[in-house]
Order: C-alpha cells, then structure tokens, then sequence
C-alpha cells in the first residue's frame, strides 16, 4: 500500500488529512471557547483564583487540579465544590496514583509513564478515587490512563456513576490525532486534553474525529514543552470549538503534589493564569472588532 492508498483507505474510516469537520460547533451555552485553570490545587488556590478573575474581569468556566484526589481532604474537596456552586464553576479533580511517582526507574527517564496506572493496585486505587469525589459532589474527574477511562465510562454507562460525570482526559495521555480522539470518546471521554504541540491542521482533524470539547494548553507548562501560542487562539477556536483554552506558565515550577508547604507559590501561579488569560481575551476581543 502506498500513501496515496493510505490516504483513502483513512478517508473511507471518515479520517481525512486536515479534517472535514464542521468549525464553528459551540458548546449548549451558545459559546464556543471556554477558559480552563489548570493546577488549582486546593480551596485556598481556587478562592485566589476566583479572586483575581473578579478583579480583572475574567470569566473562568472550569478549575483543573493536579495532585490528584488523594491528596485532599474531604474537607477541602467540600471547600472546592462550594467554590464552584457559587461561581458557576466545573471543578476538575485528578485521579491520583500515577506511574510518575511510583516506584521504578521508568518515570525517570519517560514522560510517557507519567499518568499511567502501574498494576491493576494502582486501578483500583483510581476508583477508590473517582468514587470518593463522587460522593463529595465532585462531577468532574481528570484521568490519566487509558484502562482507567474504559472503566469509569462502563461504570457511568451501567449506573453506578453519575451519567453527568466529565471525564476528562489529562495532557499525559498523548492525543495527536483524529483516530486516537474518537477512540478515547468511545470509551468514555468527554472532553479531550490534546497533546500541546498540534499545528492547526491535526486539530482540525481531532475536531472533525469527535464532538466532545477540546481542552488544549494556550501556554504550556515547560515539562509539556513550554510553547506560547497567544496568537494562534484566535484560528484554534475556527477549527477547535469548542474549545477550553488552558491557562499553563512557562518558567513555572511543578508543584505537584501541592500543599500547605508551597500554599504561595501555588496560589501566586493560579493569580499570574488568570492573568493570561486576559492577555488570551484581549486578543480574542481585538479579532472580533476587526471583523
């Protein structure tokens, strides 16, 4: 087989080279870009957060955690989610135990084991997550690994979990292409973090593959790759919507897992994210003018 072959034979599976979807798709509001603050950490990160976006007129939809369940306490996931009724505000909570700090030398070589469950132990213990934010209020879950995502999508399908759960998948499972995004939402995703390099084209791909929202890094954090993409936002959501556009930092530290211990540093970050993402409306507001 040829590429030219190749090419069709991807066609006929409804994959064509630079997507064929249809842009302009919104979100059930009527909008179609959103605004994601990702390694909100905690309540007191989240009251800063929500803070500084009063302050400088930011609409911030959704707040993503990082450190993972298992490092809050039920009080604190209590706090977050109180934060996000009165806000109007999804709150995204991370499935701990990953690969990343588990044990072993893969980790330490490999991004690509970063958010894997090593062990069916390790599954496990995901769930024992997931139903815990569950029964907290949590609605919105962020999941590293695949297996993981099939299994919480049969659990929301027979009942057992709520049938308006998120399931997000994280920037650590790679997606790069329009294939990769349908299978994710078949098993279960609904809403798909791509991997942060894309150029316009694949995304255009992926939005054709699937109708769930895209979230994708507008600044990347600097183990992700640490691009700043501002000025492409105004084309990512003609092709992407809907879209969330992430807020990351480059020149940041990784807090993970956060704590009392780095309480200022994380919430002096949630304050510069919220700040981007003004820089991020501006030039979205000036787009809209010149039209």
């Amino acid at each position: 087989m040829n590429l030219r072959e190749a090419r069709a034979l991807l066609a006929e599976r409804g994959h064509t080279i630079g997507g064929s979807g249809e842009p302009g798709r919104r979100f059930a509001d009527d909008t179609q870009y959103k605004i994601e603050i990702p390694s909100c950490e905690g309540p007191l990160v989240m009251a800063a957060v929500l803070s500084e976006a009063i302050e400088r007129g930011v609409n911030v939809d959704r707040v993503s955690q990082g450190s993972g369940v298992m490092m809050l306490t039920d009080r604190e996931i209590d706090d977050m989610v109180e934060l996000g009724r009165a806000h109007e505000v999804e709150v995204c909570l991370f499935l701990g135990p990953r690969g990343v700090w588990d044990i072993g030398g893969q980790a330490k070589v490999s991004a690509a084991v970063g958010g894997v469950a090593r062990g069916n132990e390790m599954v496990a213990a995901s769930l024992c997550d997931a139903f815990r934010a569950v029964e907290l209020g949590v609605r919105s879950l962020l999941v590293g690994d695949l297996g993981v995502l099939e299994l919480l999508g049969l659990l929301k399908k027979d009942g057992s979990l709520p049938s308006d759960l998120v399931l997000k998948t994280s920037v650590l499972m790679p997606l790069a292409n329009g294939p990769t995004a349908a299978l994710y939402e078949r098993l279960g995703a609904s809403s798909l973090n791509v991997s942060t390099d894309l150029p316009l084209g694949a995304l255009a791909e992926i939005r054709a593959a699937t109708r769930v929202p895209i979230d994708m890094y507008i600044e990347v954090p600097d183990d992700q790759g640490g691009h700043v993409r501002f000025y492409d936002v105004p084309e990512v959501v003609r092709v992407a919507s809907p879209v969330y556009l992430k807020m990351g930092l480059r020149n940041a530290p990784n807090i993970y897992p956060a704590g009392l211990h780095l309480a200022a540093t994380a919430e002096a970050l949630g304050r510069e994210r919220v700040r981007r993402a003004e820089l991020v409306l501006r030039l979205l507001a000036e787009q809209d003018e010149e039209q």
